[in-house]
């Protein structure tokens, strides 16, 4: 019996060690699941994934937005249903709109592609500025 002592208490924590792994294993997936967002169908306003295009960096450089502002808008906006196109292509366009801290009125339009959001332009409302920006980002300025 002594000689077997060892190799029990072996087994015993091989069977721990293996049940504990499977349960951060579950614990694991289950958050996968919540955090998983599928980008086809809801906007995704995680910050992480947002670009910046040329026209929404000159946009933001004359009209005094900061990226923080931006940012803002993009996880607290609202978004104006009259301005988004949910079935463009290749990427949905979602327009949304907010007050900043600093009491900025801003519209962001935002493309969702992939795995990646590109900001495609920002304007603020209440003050517009007359920039020259060019690009893709013109068309929702108005």
């Amino acid at each position: 019996m002594k000689k077997a002592l060892p190799y029990i208490l072996l087994a015993v924590l091989l069977v721990a060690a293996l049940a504990i792994r499977r349960c951060r294993s579950v614990a694991k997936s289950k958050k996968d699941i919540e955090n998983k967002i599928d980008r086809n169908t809801v906007l995704d306003r995680r910050p992480g994934f947002l670009e910046y295009t040329d026209h929404a960096k000159c946009r933001m450089d004359c009209g005094h937005i900061t990226p923080q502002a931006v940012v803002y808008i993009f996880q607290n906006g609202e978004v104006n249903n009259n301005i988004t196109e949910t079935d463009a292509r290749p990427c949905p366009v979602y327009a949304l709109e907010g007050y900043t801290a600093a009491k900025q009125h801003l519209r962001i339009i935002v493309a969702q592609c992939d795995y990646k959001t590109k900001l495609v332009t920002c304007v603020n409302i209440d003050t517009p500025f007359d920039c020259g920006c060019t690009g893709a980002g013109i068309k929702y300025e108005r």
